[in-house]
């Protein structure tokens, strides 16, 4: 049995929990909660995800790009296109297998990029502003408001020679879509 003092110190750190929580996360308890950036910053990802018990997490393999011209030599970058043509490419392809699978970009709870840097870099960097372009007409929008963590990182190369652009995602299917 507890004491009256004890019962009063659980009620109180649970209404501090509810109190820290983004309104949207108070509304929905059992919500997938994503916490802004700190200092008001408006980059287009969310520091934090957190997701709460009962919800299934899907993980899903990386994507990468169709080749812009089939035609063109095959690893070349007219086969492939520039990083922003590769990164669109993912990111349809990578919305065809999530609808397959009952879900959506407002789903992706963590997201991994893999970038090479561009052959058109003059200093051999990733060409992060092309894909920075393709990224943020799927996430952030008005359509689509909810943002993943994300980190991105350049790579020395991926599975396809001339390939840029890879794209893996942790997805959060909340237990009322099971």
């Amino acid at each position: 049995m507890r004491s009256p003092a004890c019962t009063l110190l659980l009620s109180l750190l649970s209404l501090s929990a509810l109190v820290s929580l983004p309104a949207a996360a108070a509304d929905k308890p059992n919500a997938v909660t994503h916490y802004p950036l700190l200092g008001d910053s408006k980059f287009p990802i969310a520091r934090a995800v957190e997701v709460p018990a009962g919800t299934t997490l899907v993980f899903h393999s990386g994507t990468v790009p169709d080749p812009q011209d089939p035609t063109a030599p095959k690893g070349s970058p007219a086969y492939w296109g520039d990083t922003r043509t590769q990164a669109l490419s993912v990111f349809d392809n990578l919305k065809k297998s999530l609808d397959t699978l009952g879900l959506g970009y407002g789903d992706v709870v963590k997201m991994t990029v893999f970038l090479v840097a561009d052959p058109a870099s003059k200093d051999g960097r990733m060409d992060f502003k092309g894909f920075m372009d393709a990224y943020t007409q799927f996430f952030g929008t008005a359509e689509q408001p909810v943002l993943p963590a994300r980190s991105a990182v350049q790579v020395a190369a991926l599975a396809g020679p001339g390939m840029l652009v890879e794209v893996e995602v942790i997805l959060a299917r909340p237990a009322s879509r099971h």
